[in-house]
């Protein structure tokens, strides 16, 4: 009988995706090791209002941003062209704020600062993101000129913990979650790494030298498809 691969997740999964999993007999824990919260700064709602009735060019990162700016909109609907990442965050989006409304989508934060940088259009953008947000993007844009309003909407909280057991592989879906991780554990050195993109495994790197396997698109179901991938599954 074959050995089942066993793999951790540190962020849930859809129950479609841990089916498909047991049937190339590999087992998946799931342990999330942050937790995120919308923001609650004095004046936040007023800012987010502000922009909601007017016309701007928004940027949005993460599913987390999205999902807090559309618990804001009563009933509006955004004049807004959407710049995104790719695959669940430009799904949340279109679903919030409408597809119309989606203007330009990345594989990652540089990828898609490279593409609003040769939009000579964008002039100034309101990019939405957590307080532990990364530099690339709004720092690029910023380099060429483009005027970047960040407003924080939610915060990022490490959740640490003690992984007991060894595991063939480790899926790993944010730098933060990276360094949760690696704050309370060590890995053996045939672990392999799954990094959702290349902030995330540089993240990695800077924990350990192991094996760093990054999916190909962003997204859950694409990292998981890696992983079968990579074990032949």
């Amino acid at each position: 009988m074959l050995n089942r691969i066993s793999i951790l997740s540190t962020r849930p999964l859809e129950t479609a995706l841990l089916e498909a999993a047991k049937a190339k007999d590999i087992t998946i824990d799931i342990v999330s090791l942050i937790d995120t919260s919308p923001a609650q700064t004095p004046g936040l709602k007023e800012e987010i209002d502000k922009v909601i009735k007017q016309p701007a060019s928004v940027v949005f990162t993460s599913m987390n941003a999205v999902t807090t700016v559309a618990s804001y909109i009563n009933g509006h609907k955004p004049n807004w062209n959407i710049f995104c990442i790719g695959n669940t965050t430009r799904q949340l989006a279109a679903k919030h704020f409408g597809e119309q409304s989606i203007h330009t989508v990345g594989n990652n934060a540089s990828e898609l600062a490279n593409k609003m940088i040769g939009d000579k259009s964008v002039k100034q953008v309101v990019f939405f993101c957590g307080d532990q947000r990364r530099e690339e993007l709004p720092g690029k844009l910023r380099q060429n000129g483009i005027t970047v309003q960040e407003v924080i909407v939610y915060h990022t909280i490490s959740t640490p913990h003690k992984i007991d057991k060894a595991y063939d592989g480790i899926l790993f879906f944010s730098p933060s979650a990276v360094q949760s991780f690696f704050y309370a554990n060590a890995v053996a050195p045939e672990t392999v790494l799954f990094a959702i993109g290349q902030t995330t495994a540089d993240a990695i790197k800077s924990f350990t030298n192991n094996t760093i396997v990054e999916s190909d698109k962003p997204g859950k179901e694409e990292l998981v498809k890696r992983m079968f991938q990579f074990f032949k599954k």
